[in-house]
């Protein structure tokens, strides 16, 4: 027996606590991402989400917060198009290391939370 996985459902995030407004700003004004405001019940913890594609990004404020490599990574459409996006508003871009059957990137919000974006090659 073996666990069958239907797809990703969401991604939670966190923030460091005040920093809501700015993770609106992040999230909802440059990437773009419509937030969900009336799920007909309140969200637990104060959770922001946003609706990402197929899939929901939940962030959630907490008092320690610490830089580390773990990451979601999404697939987009027209990867350059989201590297000038990031770029025209100041987000500093790492590429990463050669993957044969895709282009990707990856950035820091602005909570030292690691992204990565990702265009499979055809």
């Amino acid at each position: 027996m073996k666990i069958e996985f239907k797809r990703l459902d969401h991604i939670m995030l966190c923030i460091p606590e005040g920093t809501e407004d700015e993770a609106r700003k992040f999230y909802g004004d440059i990437l773009g991402l419509p937030e969900l405001t009336d799920m007909g019940y309140p969200l637990p913890n104060g959770a922001i989400w946003f609706q990402m594609g197929d899939i929901q990004l939940h962030i959630r404020a907490e008092k320690t917060h610490d830089i580390s490599a773990r990451h979601p990574a999404f697939e987009v459409h027209n990867l350059e198009n989201a590297r000038a996006i990031l770029q025209n508003h100041g987000i500093a871009i790492s590429n990463e290391s050669k993957i044969p059957d895709r282009n990707r990137f990856s950035f820091r919000d602005p909570f030292g939370n690691r992204i990565e974006f990702i265009e499979m090659l055809a």
